[in-house]
C-alpha cells in the first residue's frame, strides 16, 4: 500500500494527519472483477453471512457467554474472560486507527458495481483497516487452544468470513489481510493478561507424550 499524507492542520509544524492510504494495484484488479462479475443475489448472501463478524454481534455472543460461564469451571471462565478482552479491544481498536488512517472504500470507486447489486458500506474513508477481519484474526487466533477439527472448522470460517467483506467492496483485500494480521497479533498479546489459554497447552487429544513408567513400559516393549 502506497501511503501519503493529507494535512488535517495547516498550521506549521503541527502534525500532518490523517495519513492517507492506496489501494494497490492487485488491490484495484479484484475489486474491478468482483465489480463486474457479482449480482445482487450474491451481494445480499454476502452482506448477511458478513452479519457474523459484525462487531455488535460478537460484543453480545461474547456478554452472553460470559455471563453463562460464571458457575463453571476455572479454565472455561478463564476463556470467557480473555473473549471480552478481546471483543472489546478489538472492536475499538479499529475505530482508533480509522481516526489516524484514511482510505476510500471500495465501493465508492465503482459504477458498475452498483449497477450489478453492490451497495453503499459505512463512512467512505473508512476502508483501512477492516474491523470485521481485525475480529476474525483474533478469534483465528484463539482457536489455537481448541482441538485441531473444531480448530480448523472455526479458522475456515474466520477466513471466509473476512472475505465477504471484499465480495461486498467494503474494503480491498489488503484492508482485510492487514486487519487479519491485527487482530491476530492482538489476540496474542492480550494473553499477558488473561492468562489463556491456561498453561498455554493446545487441548489436542494425544498430543502430549507418556511420562515416567507408562512411558518407559512403552519404550521396552518397543524394544522386545
Amino acid at each position: 500500500m502506497a501511503a501519503r499524507f493529507r494535512p488535517l492542520r495547516q498550521s506549521v509544524g503541527e502534525p500532518r494527519l490523517p495519513v492517507t492510504i492506496r489501494p494497490t494495484t492487485a488491490d484495484v484488479e479484484i475489486a474491478r472483477t468482483i465489480a463486474r462479475r457479482t449480482s445482487e443475489p450474491s451481494e445480499e448472501i454476502a452482506r448477511a453471512l458478513t452479519w457474523g463478524a459484525d462487531e455488535k454481534v460478537l460484543l453480545a455472543l461474547t456478554a452472553i457467554g460470559w455471563l453463562a460461564s460464571r458457575g463453571a469451571d476455572e479454565a472455561l471462565r478463564r476463556a470467557a474472560n480473555h473473549a471480552v478482552l478481546v471483543a472489546a479491544t478489538a472492536s475499538l481498536l479499529p475505530h482508533g486507527m480509522k481516526r489516524v488512517f484514511d482510505q476510500v472504500r471500495p465501493d465508492r470507486r465503482t459504477v458498475v458495481g452498483h449497477l450489478h447489486g453492490i451497495s453503499f458500506s459505512g463512512r467512505r474513508e473508512d476502508a483501512f483497516p477492516s474491523g470485521h477481519a481485525l475480529h476474525m484474526g483474533a478469534l483465528a487466533s484463539a482457536a489455537g487452544a481448541l482441538p485441531v477439527g473444531p480448530r480448523r472448522a472455526v479458522r475456515a470460517l474466520a477466513v471466509c468470513l473476512s472475505l465477504t467483506r471484499v465480495v461486498v467492496l467494503a474494503h480491498w483485500a489488503s484492508d482485510v489481510v492487514a486487519g487479519f494480521a491485527i487482530g491476530i497479533a492482538l489476540e496474542r498479546f492480550l494473553r499477558t493478561w488473561s492468562g489463556f489459554p491456561q498453561g498455554n497447552a493446545r487441548a489436542d487429544p494425544g498430543s502430549e507424550k507418556p511420562k515416567g513408567p507408562q512411558r518407559r513400559s512403552k519404550d521396552r516393549s518397543a524394544a522386545g
